[in-house]
């Protein structure tokens, strides 16, 4: 790790953070009834969006890389790790707002895999941690819906 010390800089630092979307296919093959695409999402138990739902994710540690810390917070909120998986590099979500935090800026990841390798437990400052059909997602926190489409679309899953 590097030596810690003190910064001071002319103009401001945004914040970085990392999100996680999970996918999984669940139900028959080729379609079948009850069938479709999941995503693995994290109840937030603190502020902002307390209680809302949102992808597994949270703030860049200063020694490690944007993926690295995807997989650290996947594995902390939700009890998932895939090493043997590759995480697809969606984008930076970067809005202005974002985050009602202050500058937040975000990069997001994309993995599928199958649920068997998902043991799914909440952890860390997640409440709750569970799958929710691709097609029927909740309201989400931050602008995670924006970052499913676009993790979605990266993996070329089906959009509702």
């Amino acid at each position: 790790m590097a030596e810690r010390g003190t910064y001071t800089y002319d103009y401001p630092r945004p914040a970085v953070t990392a999100d996680a979307a999970v996918f999984a296919f669940s139900g028959g093959a080729g379609g079948a009834p009850g069938g479709g695409w999941e995503l693995l999402l994290v109840e937030r138990r603190n502020e902002p969006f307390r209680g809302r739902w949102a992808l597994p994710g949270g703030f860049l540690e200063m020694d490690e890389t944007a993926e690295a810390c995807a997989r650290r917070e996947l594995r902390e909120e939700t009890g998932v790790h895939l090493p043997g998986r590759p995480f697809a590099f969606v984008g930076l979500f970067d809005a202005v707002g974002r985050d009602p935090r202050g500058r937040v800026l975000s990069a997001a990841y994309a993995v599928a895999a199958p649920k068997s390798e998902c043991a799914v437990r909440a952890g860390d400052d997640a409440a709750a941690a569970r799958w929710f059909p691709l097609a029927a997602l909740p309201p989400l926190a931050f602008d995670h819906a924006a970052v499913v489409r676009a993790a979605a679309a990266a993996l070329h899953l089906p959009l509702p």
